[in-house]
């Protein structure tokens, strides 16, 4: 149990635009819902009560859910429609969400020390609650930048709305403290921000080892329905252009136009958005389409989104982990493979290049580049002891991210803003 005078007894987690428990790969959902459902999770372990607020999307949702377990709650809020909505027009119903938290915490005659806002609409929202609250202090992390995205948008449709941009700059000079998940990312707070530097502690995400830790590749390729002898090759996240996933595919088309031995016996499973539906979106009907362009249609299978306790088998099935992102802040799907012993092929960008070390426990290219894809896939298709020798390394680095020792770093920032206040 934590002592009462140095840590915060009750924080107002915020995460407006998406709800913790959505199921993984949908469109507003990655590695920010896991994020703050085991950040949450972790510090209501230790004792610290924590009330995750997020926007209704399902008026048959129940306001309160535990499934966090004991002393954390997530709070269904209605703000405009009770369905999913673009993401963009939820910043028109931010007034609303913010009325509902302040009932919310009035009716239930609850008080917070600290607010931990997650987006920058939360980071908004926390500006007015804590007006509201006697100016408690706001621990603030974007997850994203927008002026990132743009940097690697292909199309005007790609590129974030200026609103965002306004309000990421907006929220970084209201906010006590600013978490940066990696270096890069506080190099960039710095250099496209002008962030105040002495806001700015970098500490990364973690990774719950109690869920994600090495299983037997055959049991967890039986509990999939893969055969032994089956190699997979995994993607998860959401589909849409930042993930690269046609760098992907058209690796794959390499592959097996150049050495298709190799890939006789190989599938490659995208697991994210709704792959069933009568009309798939934008992105889903162009990647089915170029996976047909390139006859790989009997090797790439699309999966829909996955709740996250079923991932772990997912991972442990495969032979490899792909991330061809464009860009990725963290790269929170590739740190969840290596706890489970799979080695990571990603792009050498943002997060990924930090937590995948070249040769050590994956392999990093360049962002869309096919032909560096399709060599570092065959590699591992082709060298069992290589795989394995990356797999093992994996799992051992994945035990720095442990949410254990995170979460202790983020407790020191908590204990400096409250003594600042």
């Amino acid at each position: 149990m934590i002592n009462d005078m140095e840590y915060p007894k009750r924080i107002c987690m915020l995460s407006v635009h998406t709800c913790p428990l959505a199921t993984m790969g949908g469109k507003k959902t990655g590695g920010m819902n896991v994020y703050v459902q085991d950040i949450s999770r972790e510090l209501a372990r230790r004792g610290i009560a924590v009330d995750v607020f997020t926007r209704s999307e399902d008026d048959c949702q129940p306001t309160i859910r535990h499934d966090l377990g004991y002393g954390a709650r997530v709070i269904h809020v209605k703000a405009g429609p009770e369905q999913p909505i673009p993401l963009i027009e939820i910043a028109d119903y931010l007034d609303d969400f913010v009325a509902g938290v302040l009932d919310f915490a009035a009716e239930e005659d609850v008080t917070y020390d600290l607010i931990h806002s997650h987006y920058w609409m939360s980071g908004l929202v926390a500006e007015e609650l804590t007006n509201s609250w006697g100016n408690i202090p706001i621990i603030q992390m974007f997850h994203t930048l927008g002026h990132m995205k743009n940097r690697v948008a292909l199309a005007p449709a790609e590129r974030v709305p200026p609103e965002r941009l306004l309000g990421e700059s907006h929220v970084m000079t209201i906010a006590n403290k600013i978490i940066a998940a990696t270096p890069a990312e506080y190099a960039q707070l710095h250099w496209l921000y002008g962030a105040d530097m002495n806001k700015v502690v970098t500490i990364p995400p973690g990774v719950a080892l109690d869920r994600f830790s090495p299983i037997p590749r055959a049991v967890a390729k039986e509990q999939v329905g893969l055969e032994d002898r089956h190699k997979n090759i995994l993607f998860a996240g959401r589909i849409e252009p930042l993930k690269g996933i046609e760098t992907l595919l058209r690796a794959i088309a390499l592959i097996q136009g150049l050495a298709p031995e190799i890939i006789e016996d190989v599938s490659v499973t995208i697991i994210g958005g709704d792959s069933w539906g009568e009309r798939p979106d934008q992105e889903m009907a162009r990647l089915q389409e170029i996976r047909t362009e390139l006859g790989v249609i009997d090797i790439v299978t699309f999966m829909a989104a996955k709740a996250q306790e079923e991932l772990p088998e997912y991972y442990a099935a495969a032979e490899m982990v792909v991330m061809p992102s464009h860009y990725e802040s963290f790269g929170m799907v590739a740190l969840e493979a290596m706890a489970m012993g799979t080695p990571v092929v990603a792009s050498e960008v943002g997060g990924l290049a930090f937590l995948i070390q070249d040769g050590v426990n994956g392999f990093l290219v360049p962002s869309r580049d096919p032909e560096a894809l399709a060599e570092r896939i065959f590699t591992l298709l082709n060298d069992e002891n290589c795989q394995r020798q990356l797999g093992q390394q994996a799992a051992l680095i994945a035990k720095k991210y442990d949410w254990a020792l995170i979460v202790e770093r983020m407790l020191n920032v908590y204990q400096d803003v409250l003594q600042e206040a």
